[in-house]
């Protein structure tokens, strides 16, 4: 349990905490609503893909097939309205007490802006649609697409992860891509030491290709389409799609 709030609290009052004071713990599904805590309905493929779709629609409806810009794009998720909105991905995606859960595009936990680039939010809005969809203690909800990966690489939870050139996705899963300088990490080095990445999920899928929306795509909530072949990412080992290395599916096992 995080406890940062509380101290906080402590010290703006004036000075550390008294070593005889007994500090409560931070409920970490305090900021969940109700219907998703219980949940009312049982973690559905349904309601995950219904969720992503309202985001979706929220941000424009964004579909983007170009291969990823070198320029930065203009920052839908700094507008009003929008900011706010990834602050509630933060706020109910990751756990109640963490420093992340006060964090938005404009602002950090502390109400200020960013002195540099805020933080990466891809993570957070998978970690929202999940725990907004019922998965409760199935899911490793994080700022880290890499948290859960390696939950699913060790069987851990809901997800599992599944080779490319094995598994067809279906609506409702994840495809994941290493970025930056873990970029050439295969499945076979799963689990890894923490590394960027980022994963989108699946709303479509057919033989020859995958619908999918993914979080912080131009700062923005968007769709985009990804090539595959007998439903395969990388049917014969070689990934199909030039623009991004899918290294892992992860397969959501709703049923659990």
């Amino acid at each position: 349990m995080r406890l940062w709030p509380v101290l906080l609290l402590l010290a703006g009052c004036g000075g550390a905490p008294r070593a005889d004071v007994v500090l409560a713990p931070v409920d970490p599904n305090l900021h969940v609503p109700d219907y998703a805590r219980r949940p009312f309905e049982r973690f559905s493929r349904a309601n995950a893909i219904a969720i992503t779709f309202r985001e979706w629609r929220a941000f424009g409806a964004m579909v983007d097939d170009g291969p990823p810009r070198a320029e930065p794009y203009p920052r839908a998720d700094n507008d009003p309205g929008l900011w706010q909105r990834v602050g509630d991905y933060w706020w109910g995606g990751l756990d109640a007490g963490s420093r992340e859960s006060g964090w938005t595009p404009r602002y950090n936990e502390f109400g200020s802006p960013y002195g540099g680039p805020a933080p990466a939010w891809s993570a957070a809005f998978i970690s929202y649609v999940m725990r907004m969809a019922g998965a409760g203690g199935l899911f490793t909800y994080s700022a880290l697409h890499a948290d859960y990966i390696n939950a699913a690489a060790n069987g851990t939870g809901a997800l599992q992860a599944e080779r490319p050139d094995r598994y067809a996705p279906v609506p409702g899963d994840l495809i994941c891509l290493p970025r930056g300088e873990a970029r050439g990490l295969r499945f076979e080095d799963l689990p890894a030491p923490r590394f960027t990445a980022h994963c989108d999920l699946v709303v479509a899928a057919t033989a020859t290709s995958l619908t999918v929306v993914g979080g912080n795509v131009g700062a923005s909530v968007t769709m985009k389409h990804v090539p595959v072949a007998g439903g395969l990412l990388a049917p014969g080992g070689a990934v199909l799609d030039e623009r991004y290395d899918w290294f892992v599916v992860l397969r959501v096992r709703y049923e659990a």
